[in-house]
């Protein structure tokens, strides 16, 4: 049934949200896909069959790669998360406390957390 995976009735979405669902649901099947081939190239003993599993494996997340910039080009808060985490060195999580400006207190944003309460108490 073409609208399987959807949460609200298909005819209250707008274009724009059902195309956006087809490149989220493309990009899943390809990084599923990648990682049944990946299982596959890990279990299979013969190398000439290995070698064609890992080559479908990696188209498969050629396909991902390409479903994923489609949806970053038409999702700014994607977009911004993208160019925050990829590519990025060293601790994920402290790649987010630097570009949301925690400190490391667990104040966050400037939002009222206890960190930012306690740090308030300190002084």
């Amino acid at each position: 049934m073409a609208s399987e995976g959807y949460h609200e009735p298909i005819e209250w979405l707008d274009q724009a949200t059902i195309e956006k669902h087809r490149a989220v649901q493309s990009v899943v099947e390809e990084l599923q896909a990648a990682d049944w081939y990946d299982q596959r190239v890990a279990a299979c003993t013969d190398e000439a069959l290995r070698g064609i599993l890992a080559h479908n494996r990696d188209e498969e997340k050629e396909h991902a790669a390409m479903g994923l910039e489609w949806w970053r080009r038409h999702d700014p808060v994607l977009d911004q998360h993208l160019r925050t985490y990829l590519f990025t060195e060293g601790s994920i999580t402290a790649v987010e406390q630097e570009a949301e400006g925690d400190n490391g207190s667990g104040g966050g944003s400037g939002d009222l957390a206890i960190g930012s309460l306690r740090e308030e108490a300190v002084r």
